[in-house]
């Protein structure tokens, strides 16, 4: 009862969360606009509601991530980069700028999610068939180093200044100029990888007593992994496809939702999707309001919120251990 009032509200705020963000720009649309024939109601139809759309899509699968990260590895500061997944899909999209293949405007989403499966098949392959959570976690680390050195060789032998711009431009995250195109491509891969972590909740429940104790309860860790892979991969991979990469979100939302829903694995699942999808979506609304020449990338407004919030979090794990 508790987690359906909770999923309520949160779908609730969403919903007056996306109105305003159809509302919300530089120049703002009254709701009377929105459905007539007029220039306000092409801003809202092919600018501002897809727009609107992809982020609530992204923030919910990043969120989701997040909260299935934390479960499965058991670690409060787990994130989906952690991965590796979204810094081979990060790769994949600057291989794509770097060539210019990005003109095409399939291409870049096209490498994108070329380079998350590309970093699945590496990860798996590295992990191995063991299922170990610490191995799983190094095979991640090492995957992610390596996708981010590579990022930076290219951007620092890109062939023109115009192709570094871009590339700088594109990993710092944004929703800006999106389209329907780019809904059609990433909200179908992103409701595949959120049903992959959805059916991971039972298991990650278990697996909060320990390895050996979720294997004597019937969960195939191996599989559980492989579902983990499948819907962060997928979810990850989507989102950065579509707008680059928008950092802690994974991290800070299932944090906030956790003492409303309860600490089981499961019990956080949706609502941190609902709220990631909330806090995107406010986020979004609020950069392109702020009072700037041009306006701020969403993926470094999302990361001024989210060092703070890291760093209290650090602050206060040390003060419980000491």
């Amino acid at each position: 009862m508790r987690n359906l009032r909770l999923n309520a509200l949160l779908a609730i705020g969403l919903v007056i969360a996306m109105l305003l963000s159809l509302a919300a720009g530089k120049v703002w649309v009254s709701p009377v606009a929105w459905l007539g024939d007029d220039l306000g109601a092409l801003i809202i139809m092919e600018l501002r509601l897809p727009r609107t759309v992809l982020g609530a899509a992204i923030g919910a699968a990043l969120g989701m991530a997040g909260a299935t990260m934390q479960g499965y590895l058991r670690n409060p500061l787990a994130d989906p980069g952690v991965f590796g997944v979204s810094a081979s899909a990060a790769l994949g999209a600057v291989t794509s700028l770097y060539f210019g293949y990005a003109v095409t405007a399939w291409l870049l989403p096209a490498f994108a999610l070329a380079g998350a499966g590309i970093g699945m098949g590496l990860l798996a392959l590295l992990a191995g068939r063991s299922g170990s959570l610490i191995l799983f976690t190094l095979a991640g680390v090492i995957l992610s180093s390596l996708a981010g050195s590579l990022t930076s060789l290219m951007i620092s032998l890109a062939p023109t200044p115009f192709a570094t711009t871009e590339i700088v431009t594109w990993l710092m995250g944004a929703l800006t100029d999106r389209s329907w195109d780019d809904v059609q491509l990433a909200v179908p891969i992103i409701a595949a990888g959120m049903a992959f972590l959805f059916a991971t909740g039972r298991s990650l429940d278990a697996l909060t007593l320990g390895e050996d104790a979720a294997r004597s309860m019937g969960v195939n860790i191996l599989r559980l992994q492989w579902f983990a892979v499948l819907g962060v991969g997928l979810t990850v991979g989507a989102s950065v496809a579509a707008a680059g990469i928008i950092g802690f979100v994974g991290l800070i939302v299932p944090h906030l939702v956790r003492p409303f829903a309860g600490h089981q694995p499961s019990a956080v699942l949706l609502p941190s999707a609902l709220a990631g999808a909330l806090l995107v979506v406010g986020a979004d609304s609020i950069v392109r309001i702020l009072p700037s020449v041009s306006e701020l990338r969403l993926g470094i407004a999302m990361s001024l919120l989210g060092a703070p919030f890291f760093m209290a979090l650090l602050f206060k794990m040390h003060r419980e251990l000491s």
